[in-house]
């Protein structure tokens, strides 16, 4: 076995049927956290997670009565700027993907707030595709970091663009990308969709306000994921944020923000002031 193939060695779990779309949920079960695959109307209870190769354990809940929670537990969240021409403007296109963290404390759930934090004026909302990671190593081919994708869900990278590039900014993106709540993830995680061309959009109590295929990014999914495994080793359940299209606005306490990807999921929170 070369060494290649060999740091690829983290189990990806077996990919789905040709064409079968499966759904995943974590969620609080009395003051348990567990998962759940989704069965129309119902959950049916895993033992783990399912890019740790969770086994059904028999049983099935209302989804309507379970409260969800972000659709991964990552060991490391990482993102993408500047992977949309809209975005980017008149600024130069990267030659490699820009690659920045998030902490894994900014994650919240599908409903949950995102608090803007005291001293905060200017956060903007960033609707995006998602990538959860079912395995992973180093040094990945393309082809390799396809088939280490587990599956994929909706997100959206708050963002404090006064501490990010404005007069405030800080010497790293800490608290601009990754204040607490300025995670959002959710609802699902779901494994076997389309998602090299999908639909996302964003809206802001109710009015779109980012349009976009995910065919229009720079660099697409697989890409993203080797160029990230030639430095930092990738594990099952890591989360990879893709980058937003388009211009972004300013939230205000009392605003809706939804993030909404054809044939995954809408992912909707309201903000909240600190």
């Amino acid at each position: 076995m070369t060494r290649r193939n060999s740091l690829a060695s983290l189990a990806v779990a077996a990919a789905p049927a040709a064409n079968a779309i499966e759904r995943f949920v974590r969620f609080h079960q009395g003051a348990r956290v567990s998962w759940g695959r989704v069965d129309g109307d119902h959950v049916i209870s895993l033992s783990a997670a399912p890019y740790l190769n969770g086994r059904p354990l028999g049983g099935k809940k209302l989804l309507k009565e379970i409260k969800l929670l972000a659709p991964a537990d990552p060991p490391k969240v990482l993102a993408v700027g500047l992977n949309y021409k809209s975005h980017i403007g008149a600024r130069a296109v990267p030659k490699e993907p820009e690659i920045f963290y998030k902490p894994t404390t900014c994650l919240i759930a599908p409903g949950d707030a995102i608090v803007i934090p005291a001293g905060a004026k200017n956060v903007h909302y960033e609707g995006e595709l998602v990538l959860v990671m079912g395995g992973g190593g180093r040094n990945l081919t393309v082809a390799q970091a396809r088939a280490a994708i587990f599956g994929v869900t909706c997100g959206n990278d708050v963002s404090e663009r006064d501490w990010q590039s404005g007069r405030e900014k800080d010497l790293q993106w800490w608290r601009a990308k990754g204040s607490d709540t300025f995670g959002p993830l959710g609802p699902m995680l779901v494994r076997g969709a389309a998602y090299d061309k999908a639909l996302l959009q964003t809206r802001l109590n109710g009015d779109v306000v980012q349009k976009q295929f995910t065919s229009d990014l720079l660099f697409d999914c697989p890409t993203i994921v080797s160029y990230i495994s030639k430095y930092v080793t990738l594990e099952a359940g890591d989360v990879i944020y893709t980058g937003t299209p388009g211009a972004t606005k300013k939230m205000v306490p009392g605003d809706s923000v939804e993030v909404e990807i054809e044939g995954i999921g809408l992912l909707r929170n309201p903000i909240q002031a600190a």
